[in-house]
């Protein structure tokens, strides 16, 4: 009867405390929120650093920003695409660099923040968005395919977030915005090295939002679904290049299935004023994620359903480039509204 009575009170005392805790992690939210509200980020004037600037979602970013008064850094690997994005940013943004970076080397890295910090000022704001996307059956992927996708969505971002991180805890304040994706909490077939490397982003950056909120830093990671910037074109496809290209590339394109650019952008942007620490974009995103979360074995049984559709692997490994690799489906009406995207957020 003792050890009865001791065993129901140990599991009282258990069931007390998860019921403090949920309370008090409830509480810290209200109160976290109302914070935010009433200290919401001023752009103006700060020194942000947009990682794969020079198009599609990055070039959006910096373009609104610059409406906000921000002072503007882009870089990227293609010095034509950061020549291309600066006639147009450079008469926008109250200070504008464009440096030719390739994030995934960290004495590029190294070389880019000094030279920053030496003509605009330290960092205020990085935005973290460099990416690539690899489309295609698990079987052509091979292990250059998975480093490539890590070196970029994951040891990128790391490189440029220790080389900040530095001034931001002497100033006691910085923002950093990691753009994950939906494939950072679901695994989407023939994206793999895409998943398992925004997998790996969420991780790092959902945990240095504990980290760094006592050096007054806010992480907030961004996890979107499909969104209409254009950028099917500069994909990689394997396998069955036409067929891997269009139905991706259809499904870029779709208005329920896809989300405008430029309002994924406003919404990116009041994360970070707000200080919030995550965002999920559009509502296919937010019922994966739920579904997932509720019912993870119905929603892979969903995806072996989509992959048993999805284009089998045919003939060799050979990677091409999504303009590649058009046929007449993917250059239909089907696709009118990832073509204009393209040519607004020079894709093209």
């Amino acid at each position: 009867m003792e050890n009865t009575q001791d065993s129901n009170s140990f599991l009282g005392k258990i069931a007390r405390g998860v019921v403090f805790a949920i309370g008090a992690a409830a509480t810290a939210t209200v109160v976290s929120k109302s914070i935010r509200s009433h200290r919401e980020l001023s752009l103006k004037d700060k020194v942000v650093l947009v990682t794969g600037g020079g198009r599609g979602l990055g070039l959006i970013l910096a373009r609104k920003l610059s409406a906000y008064g921000a002072r503007i850094v882009i870089c990227g690997r293609s010095e034509e695409t950061l020549r291309k994005a600066s006639t147009e940013l450079s008469s926008k943004a109250r200070q504008f660099l464009a440096i030719p970076c390739d994030v995934t080397d960290l004495e590029q890295v190294k070389q880019m923040v000094s030279r920053i910090k030496n003509e605009i000022g330290s960092i205020d704001i990085l935005i973290n968005n460099a990416g690539i996307i690899q489309v295609g059956p698990q079987e052509t992927m091979n292990r250059e395919d998975y480093e490539e996708a890590m070196n970029t969505h994951f040891w990128g971002p790391f490189n440029l977030i220790n080389e900040v991180l530095p001034d931001m805890k002497r100033k006691n304040s910085g923002n950093i915005v990691n753009i994950g994706s939906i494939g950072s909490k679901v695994s989407f077939p023939h994206l793999l090295p895409y998943n398992a490397s925004k997998y790996a982003l969420a991780g790092l950056s959902e945990g240095l939002t504990a980290e760094l909120q006592k050096n007054n830093i806010n992480v907030t990671t961004v996890y979107p679904g499909l969104m209409r910037t254009g950028s099917p074109r500069n994909i990689d496809v394997k396998g069955q290049h036409k067929k891997e290209y269009g139905w991706f590339k259809i499904a870029d394109s779709i208005p329920f299935l896809s989300m405008n650019a430029d309002e994924a952008a406003e919404k990116i942007i009041g994360a970070l004023k707000k200080g919030s620490p995550t965002l999920t974009l559009s509502v296919p995103a937010k019922l994966a994620v739920a579904a997932h979360g509720i019912a993870p074995g119905v929603s892979i049984t969903a995806f072996n359903i989509i992959n048993a559709l999805l284009p089998e692997k045919k003939g060799g490994d050979v990677t091409r480039k999504g303009y590649e690799s058009e046929s007449r489906v993917s250059s239909s009406f089907l696709t009118n509204k990832t073509d204009e995207a393209a040519r607004k957020n020079l894709e093209m």
